[in-house]
């Protein structure tokens, strides 16, 4: 699979429209990296830097790492919450994170409620597009991790489930 110009310029929106400071792609024998210049505001691509390249062992499949810039509303699992058989829902993109449908609905799932796989408990928006979530674990929600409306990274903890519920 080649990396073509469409989605070089879709990975270009993503970085920035949203708090990554450094994304990398590669396909095959094809690297992509964008870097977001340290001065840049987060709607200027004129501060992007593309840098492609091909790289000597063929990748089996394509791979994409995120280096999201640190923020002040990234939560991290206390050491005691994973010692005791919480399980955590991540978030699978970077996005706009909403826990209910519209600001009039109720919020999809609240604290306490019992969840199941395939259920839909939150709607991430990117690159414009409103992103149903369905959760991968079954359980009761213990703590909802993330505020509504906040910006959220790819891989940070949204929900904690208690399996056992």
């Amino acid at each position: 699979m080649k990396i073509d110009l469409d989605q070089i310029r879709d990975l270009l929106e993503i970085v920035s429209e949203n708090d990554i400071t450094e994304l990398t792609v590669q396909s095959g024998e094809e690297k992509v990296t964008i870097r977001k210049s340290s001065g840049s505001s987060s709607n200027a691509t004129a501060d992007l830097s593309v840098e492609t390249v091909s790289v000597a062992q063929p990748a089996a499949s394509s791979e994409i790492s995120f280096e999201p810039k640190s923020t002040a509303s990234e939560v991290a699992v206390e050491p005691e919450e994973s010692a005791t058989g919480l399980l955590s829902v991540t978030s699978p993109m970077v996005g706009t994170f909403y826990r209910a449908a519209s600001p009039t609905t109720p919020p999809y799932v609240e604290v306490g409620d019992r969840i199941t796989v395939g259920q839909t408990i939150c709607i991430i928006e990117a690159m414009k597009l409103m992103n149903d979530m369905p959760s991968e674990v079954a359980g009761r929600v213990v703590k909802i991790c993330v505020e509504n409306g906040s910006t959220i990274e790819y891989g940070q903890h949204l929900f904690l489930v208690d399996p056992n519920g």
